[in-house]
């Protein structure tokens, strides 16, 4: 995919800048700070939220609670310009969204991608655009970011997520890129922490066999180099399968064999199916039923790889679709190994698995002390025989403000005061809370959440400033009382 060189001068981005400001201000962007300054037992200041991630998930969060004149302060491990998937993981050539979507924007039509665009390359080249490239997308966000004045913290990895004992905040421990730890107070947390939010890859059992350099889940950071006149297996069928062929095969694989359970692939997203704002906005005040319904339902059917990414393995002659492959079995042989299907059995030096993501509190310490509290659906909710979902009865079961909810009342205080702002919350509250169509809606939805679980925690204090207003509008000499009528001819 390549990038269009910009045929209008930088003054062009400078112009949107100015008036993307000029809108802000406006609409009274940012919000004036309403919120109550608050210390923890010793004196220790507390921020209104930290934010856990500083993808497009974690910034559309901060922007709206900035909207709504609540201060957050993102806190994320990698370097600028490297947060979330786009520029490290993701092997995508471009995005699947259609790239009318709006995505972090926040109903500013100054802070679209396509305004962005459009100032540096020009309209013909909008026109011209069939789907955004990945690595023009993370420059999107980077300018976002710029632009909104978004506080993230890079290179803060966090170690330990902790509710205070008094359920007045949550505690971060943090660990620096050069070692140097240190702590935050915040009233509340969001987790903006992508597919992987609550977890890590969904790795399948087979690959213990195997020694850990011979093979790599399609979510690795991996030099994609090293498979040169390699034989490459991939397990599975889906965007990041296909993704992972095409940079193997691109890199000089000897070949790639993708190994697929099913007899065929999906031709229909049923996910942007239902996608429609109705949906959107009323998820959550669906029945539990009716929720596991949209939300299995679309897990079996699954979600077809973009026509790009399968078109970009196919036309290798050495990539091979193999159909009806479950794995029945793996094992070591030489250098390499022996992959044994239905089909038959393969001879791979390098195995890829492309099998999806899991909630799994094991795989991130960082939540150890939340974890066994954490309600899910699977504590709420009983399928019908035959509707069972693993991924759905894992994931957390959600309030409103995409609050965690305790498995048993009182044994984790502060708890609620942790909001899942990242993919496990499908189930809960739909699809409002990672990928690019909706998650403007569930940044404002998560906002102003927060804002009215503030508002009510801090009631008294803003029933005493509301007493002790006392601006004037009328300074007593703007009339002049009437006589009584009978005086007024005397």
């Amino acid at each position: 995919m390549t990038i269009p060189d910009p045929v209008s001068p930088s003054s062009s981005l400078a112009a949107l800048e100015a008036r993307l400001a000029q809108d802000l201000a406006y609409l009274g962007w940012p919000a004036r700070n309403w919120m109550p300054a608050r210390q923890a037992v010793g004196g220790e200041t507390m921020i209104d939220v930290a934010i856990i991630g500083g993808g497009q998930a974690g910034l559309a969060a901060s922007v709206a609670l900035a909207q709504l004149g609540i201060r957050a302060v993102i806190f994320d491990r990698s370097p600028a310009g490297s947060e979330g998937p786009w520029a490290t993981t993701a092997r995508m050539e471009t995005l699947r969204s259609p790239k009318e979507l709006t995505g972090p924007a926040l109903g500013l039509p100054a802070l679209t991608f396509r305004a962005w665009f459009e100032a540096q390359f020009g309209l013909e080249a909008w026109t011209a655009l069939d789907k955004i490239p990945r690595l023009q997308w993370m420059d999107y966000l980077v300018w976002y970011r710029r632009v909104m004045n978004v506080d993230v913290r890079n290179g803060m990895a966090v170690t330990a997520v902790q509710p205070l004992p008094d359920a007045a905040g949550v505690r971060l421990e943090l660990r620096s890129g050069d070692g140097e730890r240190s702590s935050v107070l915040a009233r509340r947390l969001v987790l903006a922490t992508g597919r992987d939010g609550l977890g890590g890859p969904a790795v399948p059992a087979f690959v213990n066999a195997l020694p850990r350099s011979k093979w790599a889940h399609s979510s690795d950071e991996m030099d994609y180099g090293r498979l040169k006149g390699l034989r490459v297996g991939v397990i599975g069928a889906g965007s990041s399968a296909m993704d992972s062929a095409a940079t193997a095969l691109e890199a000089g694989a000897h070949s790639v064999e993708l190994l697929i359970r099913r007899p065929d692939l999906p031709r229909v997203n049923k996910g942007k199916g239902a996608g429609v704002p109705g949906l959107t906005q009323g998820h959550y005040d669906l029945p539990d039923e009716l929720k596991w319904r949209i939300r299995h339902y679309i897990n079996v059917l699954n979600v077809p790889p973009p026509h790009g990414s399968t078109l970009r393995v196919s036309r290798h002659p050495n990539a091979f679709f193999n159909f009806g492959c479950p794995v029945l079995s793996v094992e070591p042989k030489g250098e390499g190994m022996v992959v044994s299907t239905p089909r038959g059995d393969f001879e791979f030096d390098f195995l890829i698995v492309s099998t999806g993501f899991k909630v799994d509190w094991p795989n991130r310490p960082e939540f150890a002390a939340i974890a066994p509290h954490v309600r899910t659906w699977k504590d709420r909710f009983t399928p019908a025989p035959g509707d069972e979902d693993q991924e759905l009865a894992d994931s957390p079961d959600l309030g409103p403000a995409f609050e965690f909810k305790e498995r048993s009342p009182g044994e984790c205080p502060g708890l609620a005061r942790i909001h899942c702002f990242c993919y496990p919350a499908a189930l809960s509250h739909g699809t409002v809370s990672g990928d690019i169509p909706a998650i403007s809606d569930g940044a404002k939805r998560l906002a102003s959440g927060i804002a009215s679980l503030f508002y009510r925690e801090d009631f008294d204090q803003h029933w005493a400033y509301l007493q002790e207003f006392a601006e004037p509008e009328l300074f007593g000499d703007e009339w002049t009382p009437a006589l009584p009528p009978q005086e007024r001819n005397r």
